[in-house]
């Protein structure tokens, strides 16, 4: 589904990442793991367009650097950043299904894609009347989920969705992603974390980014261990 092969990547004039080269699969889960500034935010964000980088980068077999940044959730693809960059003044429910009007998805198939969203993270539909800028750090992360989960209809990439967050809702966040393993099994996710130890039960493949490169004798999988 989605593969990278001699990627390199800068922000501005400084490079980030260096030879990236790995291959995500439909249904498969893989954690990116590394120390804080090892580059895992920077290869989302590559993925996603907003680098100058070289190299080769297909999604279903089509060019992605042939593709714009705002083109590529049209894709099927969700991003959800680290910081989650929610409009404070929307409520919840706005920001969840502004990616939608964005795409031009009619209100029915946006109607299927929430009630997904709800059956994931029942807490949103509670939650979605109220204001955005409202809502606790641990809180905001959930719905900056909703939020990527309205167009990933192939592909999600997580930018370290458990930092920060106090164990009841990290435990919660899990399970939501359990969830959506559930009653989405074809999905392909991709979740960027710096505790090695904490996605190596959920994810199917363990990758190390260290220094901007993929370190080859650290790749973790699980389901051949």
């Amino acid at each position: 589904m989605l593969s990278l092969n001699r990627v390199d990547a800068a922000i501005g004039n400084i490079p980030i990442l260096r030879d990236i080269s790995f291959s995500v699969g439909p249904a498969e889960t893989v954690a990116l793991v590394g120390r804080n500034g090892a580059g895992k935010t920077t290869l989302l964000r590559t993925i996603m367009g907003f680098t100058d980088s070289r190299g080769e980068m297909r999604f279903d077999g089509r060019d992605l650097q042939a593709v714009a940044p705002h083109l590529r959730p049209g894709m099927g693809i969700g991003y959800a950043p680290e910081d989650r960059r929610l409009f404070s003044r929307f409520t919840i429910t706005e920001n969840i299904l502004l990616p939608a009007q964005v795409a031009g998805l009619d209100q029915a198939e946006t109607s299927r894609r929430l009630e997904r969203i709800h059956l994931v993270l029942p807490e949103l539909r509670d939650l979605g009347p109220r204001p955005a800028g409202s809502v606790s750090g641990g809180q905001g992360k959930m719905v900056a989920l909703g939020r990527a989960l309205i167009l990933s209809t192939r592909l999600l990439l997580l930018d370290e969705p458990f930092q920060g967050l106090a164990p009841v809702l990290a435990n919660r966040y899990a399970e939501a992603l359990g969830k959506l393993r559930e009653i989405d099994p074809t999905l392909a996710i991709v979740i960027t974390e710096s505790n090695p130890h904490l996605l190596r039960s959920f994810a199917s493949r363990t990758i190390t980014v260290e220094r901007g490169q993929i370190d080859s004798d650290v790749v973790h999988d699980r389901l051949s261990a």
